[in-house]
């Protein structure tokens, strides 16, 4: 007999609120339209993708970063429906699939990478902070949708089926941890016995070890599509890089691509590898050009050519058109007979290599320059000035009124206190921490009667 690849329990929500079904609607649109509808999904406009999103309103924001996942994901899911002997009749559900990559990245903070890093070294005695735990606290605890017995949160009360999608680490962070020590990816120890009654209803096991569903996976394949692919994109229409950078890269960004790439797949990968992939994937930027001219004329064709990326929109969309094509079309999905929400997604070797290669070049070309370094200090240092003036003894009452109460009636519980105080910092957008900033240190006339 066929198991089916959603159950009862997958539809089912933390708090039942007793609100009569409409047929018209599935469960999982419901969810999607709460997901679309929240505060958290809106705030993602304002927070950096790559480039901070004060510097021009072309680039890539979190908010667009994760629609065009979506749409990733959303075509994997097809694929799959339309090729898998099992999927061709347990249809993965497109619109499950859609939320799970709307909602992968609600838990970052402002400044990316650098204000997760602030905030988890002011939460380093009070469970940490880390973007994909924060996703599911966002999700089941502080959006403002749903409210239990006692005005307990529920957050959006998704079903656990789509709760299941944001739990990309199956770990429970520590409550505390040596600074020397790195944050676990995971869950809160607040969120615990909430992922217990996930992993009870979508594959009966609460227990259950390596829990990934195969929404989940869906999902972090097209993140990572995504980044690979359209980040880099961003990069070339600043002029930030360009092929000709890429292909004569110093050898110590060359060999720590390497070694990254090499951990990912888990076989040997070195210098020559990263410049044999890039060499193919921009092999048709280069072929016109005549190899037989003298060295001058030649170092000004591979320069023109390599500047085609920044010029012509239609060359580089058509490009980022086709690596993604590409990497859909390599996913490859791994039945689990047992339990089919538990189903693996993967890429092909060679999709995957090249998709870790653009991945992993374009984090390691944008942190290590000084013309990102400086706005990544400076909102390493705004996240960690905020935390510290909201979570000294009195400066509750700096705090927005719905989140003063909540500071409130956690008094006794510092712990608690600083998680109310780390939701509230890792809530606000670019713009909106350096107004608060501002507010706090700046000079400069600031009314009292704009809300906070």
């Amino acid at each position: 007999m066929i198991k089916k690849l959603y159950d009862e329990g997958d539809f089912k929500r933390p708090f039942n609120a007793g609100q009569s079904k409409d047929p018209s609607r599935s469960e999982f649109f419901r969810d999607y339209g709460r997901v679309i509808h929240s505060a958290s999904f809106r705030r993602l406009q304002g927070k950096t993708q790559v480039f901070p999103v004060n510097e021009s309103d072309f680039f890539r924001n979190r908010l667009t970063h994760s629609l065009e996942v979506s749409q990733i994901a959303e075509g994997i899911a097809q694929k799959f429906n339309y090729e898998d002997e099992y999927f061709k009749t347990q249809n993965l559900d497109t619109k499950l699939i859609t939320t799970a990559a709307l909602i992968h990245d609600l838990g970052h903070p402002p400044f990316g990478h650098n204000g997760e890093r602030a905030l988890d070294d002011a939460m380093l005695n009070h469970g940490g902070f880390e973007g994909n735990a924060q996703t599911l606290r966002i999700l089941s605890n502080n959006e403002k949708k749903v409210k239990g017995k006692d005005d307990k949160p529920f957050g959006l009360n998704l079903t656990y089926r789509t709760l299941a999608a944001a739990l990309k680490y199956d770990n429970k962070i520590p409550i505390s941890r040596r600074a020397d020590e790195k944050l676990v990816k995971g869950y809160y120890k607040s969120e615990s016995k909430l992922v217990k009654k996930i992993k009870k209803n979508v594959c009966q096991d609460s227990n259950k070890k390596d829990f990934k569903t195969v929404e989940c996976y869906i999902m972090d394949i097209a993140d990572d599509i995504a980044y690979s692919t359209f980040d880099l994109e961003d990069c070339f229409k600043a002029g930030f890089v360009t092929p000709l950078d890429i292909i004569s890269s110093s050898s110590d960004l060359l060999s720590a691509v390497a070694q990254k790439v090499e951990k990912t797949i888990g076989e040997s990968f070195d210098q020559t590898d990263v410049l044999s992939v890039m060499s193919e994937i921009f092999s048709d930027l280069f072929s016109a050009i005549d190899k037989s001219n003298d060295a001058t004329v030649l170092a000004g064709q591979y320069y023109s050519s390599s500047r085609k990326l920044i010029k012509d929109g239609f060359y580089r969309t058509g490009l980022s058109s086709q690596l993604v094509k590409e990497a859909i079309n390599s996913t490859i999905v791994t039945l689990d007979h047992d339990n089919p929400a538990l189903s693996k997604v993967s890429l092909k070797r060679d999709a995957k290599i090249k998709v870790e290669v653009l991945k992993q070049f374009t984090y390691l070309k944008t942190i290590h320059s000084s013309l990102v370094k400086v706005p990544e200090y400076r909102g390493y240092e705004l996240v960690q000035s905020l935390f510290k003036a909201l979570s000294d003894e009195k400066s509750f009452l700096l705090l927005p009124d719905d989140v003063r109460s909540l500071h409130q009636s956690a008094s006794g519980d510092f712990s608690k206190q600083m998680r109310i105080v780390c939701d509230f910092v890792s809530g606000m957008t670019d713009r909106y921490a350096v107004e608060f900033y501002g507010r706090l240190h700046s000079d400069s006339a600031q009314s009292m009667f704009k809300p906070l």
